[in-house]
């Protein structure tokens, strides 16, 4: 049952309501799709467990940010320039296609995006690769970056340029002069957002795993990278699956199976945060359901790393025998509010206080605008501007008799007497510093799918073959189905109150009357409801029903007044089936 489950998980998908192409009335289109009744709750269920662990639990905030953002924003992130694809088109049907992914197909390569284009069209003509569409050759065909941003327009007429999120942090990042009020202005804190990001595929495929629009996972942690350390000691002992870029360079590299504590110690993982976030990770991803042993953070390679990550480690799923991102773990310094300081008018640093007040030698500019306005016209305000920062930066520069600054791209040499330069003693009671950034970025379609296919079973019960997902009860997307036996003799009736006081005790309940017990029974397995209950004579003259683990099959009796307690406690973790079933064992 290792082969073909991904085909198996998207007929099943479309089938019971987990998630389908979009606008099939119209041909659909490639890359989005609609989470169905069962996907949409399963995929809120998992948000849900993600927003318990990575906010509540961590202790910080949540903000829903804008989808649609001005061009500036990307200008500054650089994903105007740096967020790109590579794409090889076939000179006879017009297909486009991902050159990397290509490659991928038809080497041993498994990340063929650290490849150089060149590279990447060498192996093309190499391996004599053709059009998937129609089986033209693509040697020669130039491979070329593509910009994976939706492009649009803010308001009518002269409309002002935008794009569709490509991540939904740079929603955080450009708020962060506001959001360091809300956390006092203290270093370290978290902003999660939950939301949709685009990005425009050149060849979306494997159904939900490469799409269009997709909803992400992002936590955005800002520390002071000189002071604040990641509580690792809860973590230390979590075991962990790595395979760092080292180990991908080897001709025979392998995993290295280690945990958290001794990967730091050992220097596997270099930054303690990412280590920090990979032990959170890990059991994460196994209470929703991934199997660990299908399951690994790779270390990206430097080819592959984000323009803004200093280092990347992916969280990443085995499913037919192909491994895919479920989530980046990223360190990426203080890269983004620089950028955002750089290009906006807003101050994104924060002010660290000393504990005393410092004596502090301070180099200074006082341009000579009587000098510099005549000499250099309508460039001598950035000339100033250009002075003073290289004043902060590097006051070694003034020590001759010239100093030369560059200006869009053009030098322009300065006098130092005429720019005023003095180094002087001032008091300071603390410092501006722009706070680091770790990144844990999840993708929540992803995870839902490979949930899916690592819960997929099939069996043999009474003799029929049956297919269910062994969901956890926590993600699944209904906790109970209840049944009447029969719709007869108010069967029915009490069926449905009792589903009525289950739900009111918070619990998802489904109710069924169609079709023999057994079918109900087959429905809620394939959807992977982890309990059923069933009325019948004994409730209405007893007051108990059955209750049916979906897993092991096995039923027991338990009276009504008890049930939505002992159901909740199933669900929760606080109770077993087993403890279910021993009054009734016992006797």
């Amino acid at each position: 049952m290792t082969e073909d489950i991904g085909e198996r998980v998207v007929e099943l998908a479309k089938r019971r309501g987990f998630f389908f192409q979009s606008n099939g009335a119209y041909g659909g289109v490639s890359g989005f799709y609609t989470y169905g009744p069962q996907g949409a709750t399963l995929k809120s269920n998992v948000e849900n467990a993600w927003r318990d662990r990575f906010a509540v639990q961590e202790g910080h905030q949540e903000i829903d940010a804008p989808t649609v953002m001005p061009e500036p924003v990307f200008e500054a992130s650089g994903h105007l320039d740096g967020f790109d694809d590579m794409l090889v088109e076939c000179p006879e049907c017009g297909e486009s296609h991902r050159a990397d992914h290509l490659v991928e197909d038809a080497t041993d390569i498994e990340d063929a995006e650290a490849v150089p284009i060149s590279e990447v069209e060498e192996m093309i003509a190499e391996h004599d690769l053709v059009c998937p569409n129609c089986g033209t050759e693509l040697a020669g065909e130039p491979v070329q970056d593509f910009n994976l941003m939706f492009e649009t327009n803010i308001g009518p007429g002269s409309s002002q340029p935008g794009y569709l999120r490509p991540e939904t942090a740079q929603g955080i990042f450009v708020e962060f002069p506001r959001l360091k009020e809300y956390a006092r202005n203290q270093l370290p804190f978290g902003v999660t957002q939950i939301g949709k990001a685009y990005r425009n595929e050149i060849s979306p495929r494997n159904s939900i795993i490469r799409v269009r629009e997709f909803t992400q996972a992002e936590l955005e942690h800002f520390i002071d990278p000189e002071e604040d350390e990641p509580p690792l000691e809860r973590v230390e002992d979590v075991e962990v699956t790595l395979y760092p870029a080292s180990e991908q360079n080897k001709e025979n590299g392998d995993y290295v199976e280690t945990t958290v504590g001794d990967a730091v110690e050992d220097g596997i993982l270099t930054n303690e945060w990412v280590a920090y976030y990979l032990g959170v990770a890990k059991p994460w991803y196994e209470r929703v359901g991934v199997d660990m042993d299908r399951f690994r953070f790779r270390q990206h390679l430097p080819g592959e790393r984000a323009h803004y990550a200093a280092d990347c480690w992916d969280a990443e799923s085995e499913i037919d025998g192909d491994w895919f991102e479920l989530a980046g773990l990223a360190y990426r310094s203080d890269y983004d509010l620089s950028k955002h300081g750089e290009y906006s008018d807003e101050e994104f640093t924060l002010f660290k206080q000393y504990d005393e007040p410092k004596t502090v030698e301070r180099a200074t500019v006082d341009p000579d605008m009587s000098y510099l306005g005549p000499e250099f016209g309508g460039q001598a305000g950035e000339i100033a501007d250009a002075l003073e920062t290289k004043a902060e930066r590097d006051r070694t520069v003034f020590d001759g008799d010239t100093v030369s600054v560059e200006v869009d791209g053009d030098e322009y040499v300065v006098p130092v007497e005429r720019t005023g330069f003095a180094v002087e003693e001032v008091t300071e009671s603390g410092e501006h510093i722009t706070p680091h950034v770790v990144e844990p970025s999840f993708g929540v379609g992803r995870v839902v799918y490979t949930v899916i296919a690592h819960a997929y079973r099939e069996d043999e019960v009474d003799g029929e073959e049956r297919t269910y997902l062994e969901l956890d009860a926590e993600v699944a997307p209904t906790t109970v189905g209840v049944f009447p036996l029969m719709d007869k003799d108010g069967m029915a009736e009490r069926a449905r109150e009792i589903a009525a006081e289950l739900r009111e005790n918070g619990l998802d309940v489904t109710y069924d009357d169609s079709g023999a017990i057994g079918r109900r029974y087959r429905r809620q397995d394939e959807v992977g409801t982890p309990f059923c209950v069933t009325v019948d004579y004994e409730t209405l003259e007893e007051g108990t029903v059955t209750v049916r683990e979906r897993d092991t099959t096995e039923q027991t009796r338990v009276d009504v007044d008890e049930l939505a307690e002992s159901l909740a406690g199933l669900r929760n973790g606080g109770r077993t089936f087993d403890e279910l079933l021993a009054p009734a064992d016992a006797e």
